[in-house]
């Protein structure tokens, strides 16, 4: 990934301006989305947005990791020992609760329109997401597996078979606009059927 040209820096309104970004993107897209209008959501001038964020692809960038990095930190306990069956549904549902935010949808289509001109946003979110998701299941995923849990032979292969599980039926339906609402009974059927499949796969 190409550096960025300087370090995010952070202070008192760090956080304000991430979220008045945050809400800009996701109602506006990436090129409708103008400094001076994340300036007056954020509630802070553009001297002060410019102080932590130089350029607007600086800014989305942070937007997505600051938002990956939450959902990987509730997915999965990855020091904890509750077994595959009971864990991976948690980390599934969690997963497919995030996949269907306006957030996600939203930051996807965005990725897919500026990445051709801008291939750094198209980096930045594929080493947030699907990098950082098959990092830290592959760690559950290992220590499931010196447990006796689960056999596997290739752990970041199984990691991404697994998050590909969970996007069956709903990320096509989506993108589609077939269908944008999805009730409780839906993704648990989803979530469910994910964790059978894998475990049918690798459980022991």
């Amino acid at each position: 990934m190409n550096a960025p040209a300087t370090a995010i820096r952070q202070g008192r309104k760090y956080e304000q301006v991430l979220e008045g970004a945050r809400t800009v993107f996701v109602a506006m897209g990436y090129e409708r989305a103008s400094v001076d209008e994340i300036a007056r959501v954020a509630a802070v001038s553009k001297a002060t947005l410019y102080a932590y964020f130089p350029e607007k692809r600086l800014l989305f960038t942070e937007v997505y990791r600051t938002e990956i990095l939450r959902l990987a930190d509730s997915a999965i306990e990855l020091s904890g020992t509750k077994p595959p069956e009971i864990a991976l549904r948690e980390a599934a549902r969690r997963f497919l609760a995030y996949l269907t935010s306006d957030f996600a949808i939203a930051m996807y289509r965005i990725c897919v329109a500026e990445t051709p001109r801008f291939p750094e946003i198209g980096q930045a979110f594929y080493e947030s997401g699907p990098e950082l998701g098959r990092a830290r299941l592959g760690d559950y995923l290992r220590c499931a597996q010196a447990r006796g849990q689960l056999q596997i032979d290739d752990i970041d292969l199984a990691a991404d078979q697994f998050f590909q599980l969970c996007q069956s039926t709903v990320c096509d339906r989506i993108l589609c606009g077939v269908q944008t609402q999805f009730s409780e009974d839906e993704m648990m059927r989803i979530a469910n059927g994910a964790v059978e499949t894998f475990m049918a796969r690798y459980g022991t």
